[in-house]
């Protein structure tokens, strides 16, 4: 069973559609506009063979996830599940590369907006949409959904209207879908690892457990269902930007859907997908805050962090103080550093987050049938996190490990605190 904790419970008002609409609003953003050209260089070619193997292991981080979250419905995710079947150390874990991996990624996503709307005012841009953004999740997380399915509106209809640009053009050429690895095998599991990125958003989902009616049956439901839409999407504007561009010139791309439609011939789409870029920035921004602010608010329920962060607020029933904190260290970041390289770091984290989920799940039932994709979504994790880039690994290895000291040196100080006191 879930731990009690002193700390009231978070209303439960999101259904089905709403759960859903989150997840996609994690998922269909930021990514599918920026991912797919840093994908294109590490695969060549071999960049549709990259997706499936990014949405294969997915899935499978789905499933254990759609299943722990059924069995337990708290705020916090794959933090919960690693503490109750695993044990206190690796939910911290958990936890631990959650929180810091998406931090980052929050204020990259915050330059994202700064840089699409305004290039020469990225850092203020970021700030100001993230105390925007903060401000709305503050208010309740039914308001964060209603501003979630408008922004999912928006980006899906510009990637239509890119991938009917684009497939409708006479510059499409189904000879350019070639998928042929030619960057080799490394090269398709590193861009896996980078395109994962893009699909991470489902956690968000799990992470909400508490402010889901019927968990049980809402959140088995809503993971798989974001996850596919999500793939299909990806995968309808991967085929139209490759038909057009090619591999090479997709990797070398800087705007990849603008420089899509242009060169199908419709330069004018073009402002208005950057306009989506910034629209879908602002949704996994949206996303982030609410799934980093929550992981918080459960670990410092345990007092893995301060356990001040554990208030809910007393009308909005939202956790009000972790909110606050969170985009305070966002707005710090955003505002003083560029973090676009963190996509590989945050995927690292992130990975690692999962995998702990699916070794959770592994323990839910011995049967071998039940514990193949468990043991498929472990394996792929780790796979694709030590195929990113040398950069990502060694820096997402440090955090890990600085995790694990602050870990011990907390567990060392309450253990001297338990011998003063006997």
């Amino acid at each position: 069973m879930v731990q009690s904790h002193s700390s009231p419970e978070l209303r439960r008002s999101l259904g089905l559609g709403d759960a859903v609409v989150i997840g996609l609003g994690s998922m269909v953003g930021a990514g599918v506009f920026a991912a797919l050209a840093p994908a294109a260089r590490a695969a060549g070619s071999g960049l549709l063979l990259g997706l499936a193997v990014a949405a294969m292991v997915a899935y499978c981080n789905a499933t254990s996830s759609a299943r722990l979250a059924a069995l337990y419905p708290a705020s916090g995710g794959t933090y919960v599940y690693g503490r109750e079947r695993l044990g206190e150390f690796w939910g911290y874990l958990a936890g631990w590369s959650f929180v810091v991996g998406k931090t980052a990624s929050c204020a990259a996503m915050a330059l994202t907006v700064g840089a699409y709307l305004w290039p020469e005012q990225a850092h203020a841009v970021a700030v100001a949409a993230l105390v925007a953004l903060t401000a709305v999740n503050y208010g309740g997380v039914q308001k964060s959904a209603w501003l979630t399915r408008a922004i999912v509106a928006v980006v899906l209809a510009v990637l239509a209207c890119v991938v009917v640009v684009c497939l409708g053009s006479g510059e499409s050429d189904a000879g350019r879908l070639d998928v042929g690895a030619s960057g080799g095998v490394g090269g398709v599991l590193q861009a896996a690892g980078l395109l994962f990125f893009a699909f991470a958003g489902y956690a968000r989902i799990a992470t909400l457990g508490e402010e889901v009616r019927d968990p049980a049956r809402t959140i088995p439901r809503a993971i798989p269902l974001a996850l596919g839409i999500a793939l299909v999407v990806y995968t309808c504007v991967a085929v139209a930007v490759l038909s057009v561009l090619g591999a090479e010139g997709l990797g070398h791309a800087g705007a990849p859907l603008a420089d899509a439609v242009r060169a199908a011939g419709v330069p004018g789409l073009s402002p208005v997908v950057r306009v989506g870029a910034a629209v879908a920035a602002l949704g996994s921004l949206l996303a982030l805050i609410l799934g980093v602010s929550r992981t918080t608010l459960a670990m410092s329920r345990d007092r893995h962090l301060p356990h001040a962060l554990a208030a809910v607020h007393p009308r909005f029933q939202v956790p009000h103080r972790a909110e606050l904190a969170v985009g305070a260290v966002v707005a710090v970041l955003a505002a003083t550093v560029d973090v676009r390289g963190a996509i590989g770091f945050s995927s690292f984290g992130v990975l690692a987050y999962y995998a702990v989920a699916n070794a959770s799940a592994w323990t839910l039932d011995a049967a071998p049938r039940a514990r193949f994709v468990p043991a498929l979504g472990l394996l792929g994790c780790l796979v694709l996190a030590f195929s990113l880039p040398e950069a990502a690994v060694v820096t997402g290895a440090a955090v890990l490990a600085a995790g694990v000291g602050v870990y011990g040196v907390r567990r060392w100080v309450a253990r001297r605190a338990g011998a003063r006191g006997r």
